[in-house]
């Protein structure tokens, strides 16, 4: 049997077959690469995110109590004497008399602080405390300033929080570093 061939009508040979198999493969093998970067990388920052939201929630949450808080302590757990307890200088223990506590009772007082690489709260004076960040947060540096708790100040009562730190879980690779700074300014007047 001889098979004629009409003018115009060939077929691919073996050749152009493999080429534009194998251009196909490659572009294919290049667009699923980019693609499972791109999945990966919309994971790594939703991981993120999530970490992040969990330190700003910790943090409004101490910026609240604090509004409502009095008898300000920047560098002491204890109740401040009538001198008054600014720090300007900054320190990274921070304790005060919550909203409806008697102010002058030690075991009632808040108490937050900064220990290896972690925020901590305590609801009773500094005896107890938890950790109020997640360990995916490691904090290098925390602090409290605080001004206006001097007996005669004209200012009002304010609380500065300076968070230095970086975020990310074991799975990432890369962490991001954070600065975040928190002010309160105490809801009742005192001047």
């Amino acid at each position: 049997m001889q098979t004629t061939h009409r003018q115009g009508e060939r077929g691919f040979s073996l050749v152009e077959m493999i080429v534009a198999v194998a251009l196909f493969a490659i572009i294919m093998l290049v667009a699923v690469g980019a693609l499972l970067s791109l999945v990966d990388a919309n994971r790594k920052a939703r991981t993120l995110e999530s970490v992040m939201n969990n330190l700003n929630i910790s943090l409004d949450s101490m910026v609240r109590a604090m509004r409502m808080g009095s008898t300000y302590n920047c560098g002491g757990t204890l109740i401040p004497s009538s001198v008054g307890a600014d720090c300007p200088t900054g320190d990274d223990l921070f304790s005060f008399a919550p909203y409806g506590s008697d102010s002058s009772q030690q075991n009632e007082r808040y108490v937050y602080f900064f220990q290896d690489g972690r925020l901590y709260r305590s609801k009773n004076g500094g005896t107890d405390s938890i950790p109020i960040t997640a360990p995916e947060i490691e904090i290098e540096d925390v602090k409290f300033y605080t001004i206006g708790t001097e007996p005669g100040d004209i200012v009002q009562p304010k609380v500065v929080v300076v968070i230095k730190g970086t975020a990310g879980t074991e799975k990432l690779k890369t962490r991001t570093t954070f600065y975040i700074q928190a002010t309160a300014v105490q809801r009742s007047l005192d001047i």
